[in-house]
């Protein structure tokens, strides 16, 4: 198995990894973080899937995709912070005035897990970032103490898998997700 990461500008592929069964389903799409609230609660099913196929043809596009061959099997959210609610929260700390990137939601489509996709993905989303002239990225994964995580509350990461992939705490938060605590993860890509 090769896994590739590459930019999600292909609609299809995107919809594949965060889009709904039923076409007129209310699912996620991945934009709860991407845009404002009011935005998120108006987009009402197909709207969903229309506005991300708008983000998956915009430069820079909204993430990253793991392709086993030609068979998209993982998805990262990543944007500067600045274009994500992230900006506003009170949960999630701004460390410093540095322009970051967010790196917020990765998964990975069931019977292809525990196969590494996860850690290509925040590669991928890291050489993504700094294409598009990030100074550093950020990700808020779980600190689960090695505790199981229901999967699909895992969206946002686990902490080791992060500081794997070198970057180091910044700070706690005040989020919790899935009875767990999520902390700061940041990666400086000025020196790299």
């Amino acid at each position: 198995m090769t896994i590739t990461v590459r930019p999600a500008s292909a609609f299809e592929d995107v919809r594949t990894l965060v889009g709904p069964k039923s076409p007129g389903a209310n699912v996620c799409w991945c934009l709860s973080y991407r845009v404002p609230s009011k935005l998120n609660n108006e987009l009402r099913g197909p709207e969903r899937g229309a506005y991300v196929a708008e983000l998956c043809r915009a430069e820079p596009p909204p993430g990253v995709l793991a392709y086993d061959g030609d068979e998209p099997v993982g998805w990262a959210a990543v944007a500067p912070r600045s274009d994500t609610s992230f900006a506003r929260s009170r949960k999630i700390p701004h460390v410093d005035e540095v322009q970051v990137w967010s790196l917020w939601c990765i998964r990975v489509r069931p019977g292809h897990r525990k196969k590494g996709i996860s850690h290509a993905l925040i590669a991928g989303a890291v050489e993504f970032a700094r294409a598009h002239g990030a100074p550093a990225i950020e990700a808020y994964p779980i600190d689960s103490g090695g505790a199981e995580v229901d999967l699909t509350m895992a969206y946002a990461g686990i902490r080791k898998n992060f500081e794997r992939a070198g970057f180091t705490h910044a700070a706690d938060t005040t989020s919790v997700l899935a009875g767990h605590p999520r902390v700061l993860m940041r990666l400086d890509l000025r020196d790299r």
